[in-house]
């Protein structure tokens, strides 16, 4: 059987580890030289702080490192999300 990515993240949840819903997965970025996956791109729900999160147009970027769980949401790390606006 096979899996493809696109039909398993479209549209996912995005929850952070204190059960917040920060918004719904867009898209992706992926290195293309490695093939890894960079960032999580996120139609942010209504009520984010978007000034706590890297933003991209209307998008807000959550880095891959913050993921702790793909199930049938996505759970987000946040202060791990954060630290990604420090560097």
């Amino acid at each position: 059987m096979k899996y493809y990515a696109k039909r398993l993240l479209d549209n996912k949840k995005i929850m952070s580890t204190d059960a917040k819903e920060l918004g719904t997965l867009e898209d992706i970025h992926i290195n293309a030289k490695t093939g890894a996956i960079m960032d999580l791109v996120v139609s942010p729900a209504e009520g984010v702080d978007l000034a706590k999160y890297q933003k991209d147009e209307d998008y807000i970027l959550i880095p891959f490192s913050a993921v702790s769980a793909v199930k049938d949401y996505i759970i987000v790390d946040k202060d791990k999300a954060k630290a990604f606006m420090m560097r």
